[in-house]
């Protein structure tokens, strides 16, 4: 995909299809199991009905009228500083649309949001194997935070902690 103006916007039902098109690509390039795009695009369909309507979940970035990147974010209110803040779980470019100026518009659409909603950061994880990953953050002026460790709950660990109650 050569260089084209990006088009920006906050999914909705709508954008089921596209969406499902991107998760596919996300999961070949992440050497996942190959995603059914039909059930994709069912479950994607589910999660923008669902969404809260206080916040949206992913923005598309549209190139040359393909869809070409997502970002999937969430908004929490950590209370220590009492600033709101985006937490950006996924930022994914499409093979045919990288270097074409997608993943900084998409940075670029959810700095203004954070803006213009008074959210004071958005804080992100990046594989630290993911060395393109990283000079792109860096590029953009982000700064590696703390030490922390990403950790998760998942699985057989998620249906003991929940047992505990």
């Amino acid at each position: 995909m050569a260089e084209a103006a990006v088009d920006l916007r906050w999914a909705t039902t709508e954008d089921a299809e596209a969406l499902a098109t991107v998760l596919c690509a996300m999961a070949a390039h992440y050497r996942q199991s190959p995603l059914d795009h039909a059930r994709a695009t069912a479950t994607a369909r589910r999660w923008l009905g669902e969404e809260s309507p206080g916040y949206p979940h992913f923005a598309l970035a549209f190139a040359g009228g393909e869809v070409a990147g997502l970002a999937s974010v969430a908004i929490v209110h950590p209370g220590i500083d009492l600033e709101r803040l985006m937490f950006l779980k996924d930022l994914f470019v499409r093979q045919e649309a990288r270097n074409a100026g997608v993943g900084e518009a998409l940075i670029g659409f959810l700095a203004g949001y954070c803006l213009d909603k008074r959210i004071g950061r958005i804080d992100l994880t990046a594989e630290d194997w993911n060395e393109g990953a990283l000079r792109f953050y860096e590029r953009l002026g982000a700064e590696r935070h703390g030490q922390k460790i990403f950790l998760r709950l998942s699985g057989e660990a998620l249906r003991t902690a929940a047992a505990r109650i």
